[in-house]
């Protein structure tokens, strides 16, 4: 079953993806768990900083990338958020020791969720990143 779209849009730079990040900020509520989804280069990062920044009412704030530690916690004045990269994880399974389902009040962004089932089918909203021909800007594709 295809999921509705949501909405679509044009990011055309850095600015206008801080814009979309403050926008889904100030619609996810407490429980909800987006997934960003492009390939590498996408603008996944970019996009769950200027999330987590609007969620923290902080717009300088270091974010940096889960990469390495897998999940990077927040406490924001909306509560708990935590972003999270499965892209090296090797076994589904793995997942749970991350704890990303353990708060049932945390806003949750996962970057690389088709390593975890568990964590895609749990999803309240996808945000799909992807770059145009040429390569300027990035297409956004919202769905449920």
């Amino acid at each position: 079953m295809v999921a509705p779209v949501l909405a679509e849009r044009f990011l055309a730079d850095d600015a206008a993806t801080a814009t979309l990040g403050a926008e889904l900020a100030a619609e996810l509520m407490p429980g909800d768990l987006v997934l960003l989804e492009g390939d590498l280069g996408a603008g996944k990062t970019a996009l769950a900083r200027a999330i987590i920044r609007s969620l923290a009412g902080d717009l300088a704030l270091e974010v940096p990338s889960p990469s390495f530690a897998l999940v990077q916690p927040y406490d924001t004045p909306r509560g708990a958020v935590l972003h999270a990269d499965l892209y090296r994880l090797s076994d589904p399974c793995e997942v749970d020791e991350l704890g990303l389902l353990d708060n049932p009040a945390a806003i949750v962004l996962v970057e690389w969720a088709k390593h975890s089932p568990e964590i895609v089918t749990a999803a309240t909203l996808v945000v799909a990143l992807s770059m145009p021909p040429g390569g300027d800007g990035r297409r956004v594709t919202l769905t449920r």
